[in-house]
């Protein structure tokens, strides 16, 4: 019959598995409690949490986490980190630690539905981390910015200088388009003069008949 903690711990460490961004595993055979619990310390600063498990319970929380694939990296003493954050934070975190603790040994680790070998999990610590990247794309952003302003700006100039120049090439272009106005308001109050008398006796005519 199952046992009843072993059943209820599985389940803690699904969750953990399913709530986590990635996994990382390490063997940590030689180091003392207080090197764990330095290292462990030292994740938790950037939101990991480091649990040494047995391999057996581990298996089991993988396979019912739909994540059986880590089951290879489930060999001697395991230390497991859960990466709730920046997976690149924490691999730089267990490498460094590994440069202090020889006898610390980065198995691999689970990422995005792949697993990660020795070497791709060790790579991770070489890019740069998610804050440092936000950081150059916002730069990227205020320059790109930046520049359209200018460009906007030098665009507004060059086009104020155009109109400037057309004006100065053509002084009388206003006065021109003045004198022409009264000539054509006159013409309409002419026409409207010289037909009047036709169009009273037409209105005149026009009252009568509707009187008769």
């Amino acid at each position: 019959m199952p046992n009843p903690d072993k059943i209820e711990r599985v389940g803690e460490l699904k969750t953990r598995i399913e709530g986590s961004d990635a996994l990382l595993l390490a063997e940590y055979r030689g180091l003392t409690v207080a090197e764990i619990t330095a290292l462990r310390r030292s994740l938790a600063e950037d939101g990991t949490r480091l649990s040494v498990i047995k391999n057996t319970l581990m298996r089991r929380a993988a396979a019912d986490a739909k994540v059986q694939e880590i089951e290879p990296l489930l060999e001697g003493p395991t230390a497991v980190a859960f990466v709730s954050g920046d997976p690149v934070a924490a691999a730089k975190r267990v490498v460094e630690a590994a440069k202090r603790f020889p006898t610390l040994v980065l198995k691999g680790g689970y990422m995005d539905g792949h697993v990660l070998s020795a070497d791709e999990a060790k790579a991770l610590a070489d890019l740069e981390s998610r804050e440092a990247m936000l950081s150059k794309i916002a730069g990227m952003l205020k320059a790109e910015m930046s520049r359209a302003a200018g460009m906007f700006a030098s665009a507004q100039s060059k086009l104020l200088s155009l109109l400037e120049a057309y004006r100065e090439k053509v002084p009388g272009g206003s006065a021109a388009a003045e004198e022409v106005a009264p000539a054509v308001e006159d013409g309409p109050e002419a026409e409207g003069g010289s037909g009047s008398g036709a169009n009273g006796t037409e209105g005149d005519s026009g009252q009568t008949q509707e009187e008769e």
